[in-house]
């Protein structure tokens, strides 16, 4: 037998290699150590624990706007016409939204309301972007349908919406704001610093998928705008409107404005536009329903000059509301031109010229009145110079000047053409007149504390401006050219006009714009008015038979709403008026 082999020992590990991996593993975490101390106790350590704070800070702590409230636009009543209301915005990071499955974003699409393949498009668009909207001013019920899918890369923000409960009613006048709620048009944006307020900042920390996990501070406190209080009386308004609409549709013109102003306070109390639109929906709208006619668009005034001319005259002392004027054979011959009167008025007063709108009269009374003169009078009115309503575009209007008048620029100047105004300036005029020669400025905002008979300034004296006024009255007599403006109750001066508009060629025959001014009641007025129907389309373009019912039906309901007792209505010259039977009372 052979012999048996032991097994071999393994040999040991050497005492001094133990020690030495035993010392480098001490060392290591030595070293570790002082390395945790160096990040996360030694300030001045390089790229220490301040460094490393700071960088975690940046990466975790925004600094966000808070939206700053737009004030709101209300009426001389307390009546809101402009009010902002909070809304959510959806946005997305591109960048974390495109590693959403095909399942999430048709979920966020349905939520969003928008196709699936829109938003793959607009996706694919913004994909090296950071940033992008998803949906602007969602309701919070609709946007807190979007965030419960919890999509990384899908936020929201607080924003404001304007909204305007009165509508197409108020809407030229007030205008309206952008989707970033910035003025644009009318007095939104005349008052833009004023309304917009300024927007506040606050710290947040967000998660890595940009969500607030935690608010830090607020740094600066948003400061809501202040809230504009303007003259408008909302009642007035929709009655303005509401007549306006009606006329322009009946009539099939073109467009119509109106505009009422408090006589003795010169605040605008409505001021009303067709066409219109609504500005809470603006999409199709066509910028010409825009506009604000009754401040922007400027017009030859026609036959509403006429008693303003009258004024002029009975300022020289050498007329008098009794004087005697020779309008036979019913027509009157200038250079270049023939005036005529629809039949012959033969031998009539100064009243009965503006009574029967006759353009024979008013210009054998224009051509014994220096320009000037007749200048001088309308530029104290408040005609060729803006009404400084601070309204975006105001027109000034247009006041002409020359250094030779011929004869029939000054006859025409004397009966309203070759000068214009906007809608508002007329009134003013007319107001002067009502309030027995003081003129007052216009104003569309409220001020606070100011009485309504503050005094103006005198530009026409008081006799004169009572005379003119019994002469307007008769106007709205049974012989006049505006008997459809009377308000039964109630005494009314007003004066219709029916302008020629002006085409490619000049003055077409067929193309009118209607007129009527006057204000209520004519002894203790209150109101006056301008009604202006644009290029009215059907049998009936007279001012008399077009505009002077606009004013007849808003001032009727003005004096209820108002609640001004009715007075009785018989001065003489509308009794005498009632034997009057000629033919032809166009303006």
């Amino acid at each position: 037998m052979g012999a048996v082999k032991k097994p071999q020992q393994q040999p040991g590990i050497a005492r001094w290699r133990f020690a030495l991996v035993a010392g480098l593993l001490c060392l290591l975490a030595v070293a570790l150590i002082v390395h945790l101390a160096g990040l996360q106790v030694l300030p001045e350590q390089d790229k220490g624990y301040r460094f490393l704070q700071d960088q975690g800070r940046a990466r975790t702590i925004r600094t966000e706007e808070i939206a700053a409230y737009r004030g709101s636009i209300l009426d001389r009543n307390g009546e809101l016409l402009a009010v902002s209301t909070p809304v959510q915005t959806i946005w997305a990071n591109p960048q974390l939204l495109k590693e959403a499955s095909a399942d999430e974003l048709r979920a966020l699409a349905s939520a969003l309301g928008t196709p699936p393949t829109r938003l793959a498009k607009r996706l694919k668009k913004y994909r090296n972007k950071g940033f992008m909207y998803l949906h602007r001013h969602m309701t919070p019920e609709r946007a807190g349908k979007v965030l419960a899918l919890d999509l990384a890369g899908v936020y929201s923000k607080k924003e404001y919406r304007r909204f305007y409960p009165a509508g197409e009613v108020t809407a030229q006048l007030l205008g309206f704001t952008n989707i970033d709620d910035l003025g644009q048009e009318g007095l939104e944006l005349a008052y833009e610093q004023s309304l917009a307020g300024e927007a506040g900042k606050r710290q947040v920390v967000k998660d890595l998928k940009g969500r607030t996990v935690q608010d830090l501070a607020v740094k600066q406190e948003a400061r809501p705008g202040r809230d504009l209080q303007l003259t408008i009386d909302m009642r007035l308004q929709y009655l303005a409107y509401r007549e306006l609409k009606k006329a322009v549709s009946e009539n099939g013109a073109a467009s119509g404005f109106m505009v009422i102003l408090d006589t003795q306070s010169g605040d605008v109390l409505a001021m009303a536009n067709q066409p219109s639109f609504n500005p809470n929906n603006r999409h199709g709208v066509k910028a010409a329903a825009m506009r604000n006619r009754a401040l922007i668009d400027q017009f030859e005034p026609g036959s509403t000059i006429k008693p303003l001319t009258a004024l002029a005259a009975l300022e020289t002392g050498r007329y008098q509301p009794h004087t005697r004027i020779n309008t036979s054979p019913g027509y009157i011959r200038l250079p270049g031109k023939t005036l005529l009167d629809p039949v012959n008025y033969g031998e009539i007063d100064l009243t009965k010229v503006i009574t029967k709108s006759s353009q024979v009269g008013i210009t054998k009374v224009a051509m014994d009145l220096e320009p000037e003169t007749l200048r001088g009078l309308f530029y104290r009115l408040g005609l060729g110079e803006a009404v400084g309503s601070g309204f975006p575009g105001e027109a000034p209007g247009i006041l002409p000047t020359r250094d030779r008048w011929h004869p029939i620029e000054l006859a025409n100047f004397a009966f309203g053409y070759g000068l214009t105004v906007n809608a508002v300036q007329l009134a003013q005029a007319y107001s002067v007149v009502a309030n027995a020669g003081l003129k007052r400025p216009v104003s569309l905002i409220l001020e606070q504390g100011k009485k309504a008979s503050s005094n103006g300034e005198r530009v026409v004296e008081s006799a004169l401006a009572l005379q003119v006024t019994a002469m307007l009255e008769t106007v709205i007599g049974p012989g006049g050219t505006g008997k459809r403006a009377a308000v039964d109750g109630y005494r009314v001066a007003g004066k219709t006009g029916t302008v020629h508009k002006v085409g490619s060629e000049g003055y077409a025959d067929n193309r009118y714009r209607s007129v009527f001014a006057g204000f209520v009641p004519a002894d203790n007025p209150r109101l006056a008015a301008v009604v202006v129907i644009d290029d009215p389309s059907h049998a009936k373009y007279y001012g008399g038979e077009v505009a002077a019912p606009v004013f007849g039906k808003v001032m009727t309901g003005a004096m209820r709403l108002l609640q001004v007792p009715p007075e009785k209505v018989a001065p003489a010259e509308q009794q005498l008026a009632t034997q009057l039977d000629e033919r032809g009372t166009a303006s």
